[in-house]
């Protein structure tokens, strides 16, 4: 389905991808299967997200049904804050490729350039008094290196960073052996990321929009965690209604093509067969310089941010803290 980029090292990316965040075990296995059926072959998970043994099956039952096989996936995923230490990325990364149910995965991200305690490794948000617990000792260069051992060791053929901000994508790039292959980071119509491209353009780093149509299935999410949030409601702007109409497309449609257009990859989260096919269904249709000029306009830069990791408090105290 679709096209892919080619990344720095020569691998090629899926253009769309299946997010799996907020979903779990069972309903993310049925999920991947559907996506993978339907034509999807690039998967994100992270450790973060507790479902990576759901996102195995959901692998395996799509490649026992013989219409794909591993070598056409192209699986994400991510070390999570509580392994932000130099010799504890192997540990992670083995312990995700075995829930995963898989010899590799085709990119590892740094989830985040944080770190938080390592209480337990099964609970990658340490919490006191409401507070999340920070491991404030962050060495983002010395992650990296044991980052480009993954590759070595032919347990990622990919390494990348995710949620950075420039000064610390340009930190890692003039000390890395591999530089950074992905950048992902929050990217959608209201937060076009414009600096951030440039940044990630001169580098050859590809960039993938995470809440591509501003997730908004995470206002549950957050206030069972006690924050309110306000969300933009992308789905609903009159101009990205306009542009469906002119298309006979959904609102979400018009929103990914707009990125993909821009050779930016893309990962709507959906645990629903139906909508996973529909967002699918971006490459059979191309937005004209006319809608992508009134969609680029729509630019809020900075205040279009929508993802903070305000849920976790107290982690604007690390001092690598991006945002």
């Amino acid at each position: 389905m679709g096209s892919s980029v080619k990344l720095n090292n020569g691998q090629k990316m899926p253009l769309l991808g299946l997010g799996c965040w907020q979903a779990p075990g069972d309903e993310v296995a049925a999920a991947v299967e559907a996506a993978l059926l339907a034509g999807y072959r690039h998967i994100d998970t992270a450790y973060n997200y507790l479902n990576e043994d759901g996102v195995g099956r959901g692998i395996k039952a799509a490649i026992a049904s013989g219409k794909v096989k591993r070598s056409d996936i192209f699986v994400v995923t991510k070390l999570p804050m509580i392994g932000m230490q130099a010799g504890k990325v192997e540990k992670y990364l083995r312990k995700s490729i075995k829930a995963l149910g898989l010899d590799y995965v085709d990119l590892y991200l740094v989830h985040a350039p944080l770190g938080f305690a390592e209480r337990s490794e099964s609970d990658p948000f340490p919490m006191d008094n409401g507070k999340v617990v920070l491991d404030c000792s962050t060495d983002l260069i010395s992650v990296w290196k044991d980052m480009e051992k993954m590759v070595s060791l032919g347990l990622a053929k990919s390494i990348g960073v995710s949620n950075f901000t420039d000064k610390q994508v340009l930190k890692i790039v003039s000390n890395a052996k591999i530089p950074p292959a992905v950048h992902q980071v929050e990217c959608h119509v209201y937060f076009q990321q414009l600096k951030m491209r440039e940044v990630c353009k001169k580098y050859n780093i590809a960039i993938t929009a995470y809440a591509p149509l501003a997730s908004p299935g995470r206002k549950v999410l957050y206030e069972k965690r006690g924050v309110k949030i306000e969300l933009p409601d992308l789905l609903n702007n009159p101009v990205v209604r306009l542009v469906a109409e002119k298309h006979k497309r959904t609102a979400a449609q018009v929103l990914l093509r707009f990125l993909v257009q821009q050779d930016i990859i893309v990962i709507p989260k959906s645990t629903n067969a139906g909508r996973i096919k529909q967002n699918g269904d971006i490459f059979s249709f191309k937005l004209d310089e006319l809608d992508m000029e009134a969609l680029r306009f729509l630019n809020q830069g900075e205040a279009g941010r929508s993802f903070t990791m305000l849920s976790f408090p107290g982690v604007e105290r690390h001092p690598e803290c991006p945002f």
